[in-house]
């Protein structure tokens, strides 16, 4: 028997694992590599064997990487990315190049797709793919190389650069702050609340706002959504009182399309982060837009947050 050349698994085997690990679901990645979850299992089992540890933990909710799957993985999603990127530039002939960007669908909505049009009009030669998902998993993708996240500034295998922090306070529609004009920052927890059911934990609801700011509450039903954006529109539209961002929603205060509700203004738990994987090189395409996310946050954080949204405001 020929002995392999590099003593790696083989290509299909390394393959169904990556798929597995990037999925963290078997099922997942058996309908992506259009086989049975039977064919993944068995795949998983023979390189477990061949390597000679367990790369998945199995447990009642599905599948976790052992600290062994971890490394493995990132080595081979880098590798993979990598080939991806050479092959793609092939085919083309190398005239575009590719950069994918991941961010949640509030970030991108309200923040970086407004901003996009300068990046596109200074380097026209360069193709931003956007995976726009709120579900953090999904930036575990291959053809991923930058990554906007909201949080603590700490995630495995990833470099993490501060892009800026942010604000939050209550805000609603015009005609709900006329309705309720004079309010109180102790009467928000009596108010109709705007809840978004985020995927993130790091993600500050309204029972965590009034329990920062000392306001009696009860636990609000509300109306729920599963998008913040989507819960802005709800506020404009003087169905309650959203929990507002004020990088995300500072330009509709400023276009009369949302009114701040009291004084109340707190400090978000985390900030904004531009991340990489830090064990793939980023392309000279990534590189770019990197520098460019630098210079618009640098711009951002020029706006202090005691300068932030000054118009309209009802009393405290």
């Amino acid at each position: 028997m020929v002995r392999r050349f590099y003593d790696l698994p083989s290509l299909t085997t390394l393959a169904v694992f990556e798929a597995s690990a990037r999925h963290l679901s078997f099922k997942l990645a058996a309908s992506e590599l259009n086989v049975t979850p039977g064919a993944i299992s068995r795949q998983v089992k023979a390189i477990e064997e061949e390597v000679g540890v367990p790369l998945f933990a199995r447990n009642a909710k599905g599948v976790a990487l052992t600290p062994a799957g971890e490394e493995l993985y990132s080595v081979l999603a880098s590798g993979f990315s990598k080939a991806s990127d050479v092959v793609r530039a092939i085919k083309r002939g190398d005239q575009v190049r590719n950069v994918t960007i991941a961010c949640s669908d509030a970030f991108a909505t309200m923040w970086l797709i407004p901003r996009m049009p300068d990046f596109w009009r200074r380097y026209p030669d360069i193709a931003v793919d956007h995976l726009i998902s709120d579900n953090s998993k999904d930036y575990r993708r291959a053809e991923v190389e930058l990554r906007i996240r909201y949080g603590f500034g700490a995630w495995l295998d990833e470099t993490a650069e501060l892009l800026f922090d942010d604000v939050i306070y209550p805000v609603c529609g015009p005609g709900f702050a006329a309705e309720h004009e004079g309010v109180t920052a102790v009467e928000l927890g009596e108010l109709p609340h705007l809840h978004v059911d985020w995927v993130d934990p790091d993600w500050a609801g309204w029972e965590e706002v009034l329990l920062r700011a000392g306001i009696p509450h009860a636990l609000s039903s509300g109306r729920r959504f599963s998008k913040f954006s989507v819960a802005v529109q709800a506020a404009m539209a003087d169905q309650g009182v959203a929990v507002g961002w004020d990088r995300l929603v500072r330009h509709l205060i400023d276009e009369g399309k949302l009114v701040r509700l009291t004084e109340l203004v707190i400090p978000a738990p985390g900030a904004y982060y531009l991340t990489a994987n830090n064990n793939r090189e980023l392309s000279a395409a990534a590189c770019v837009l990197r520098d460019w996310l630098g210079e618009m946050a640098a711009q951002e954080r020029k706006i202090a947050p005691d300068e932030m949204a000054p118009a309209k405001r009802q009393g405290w």
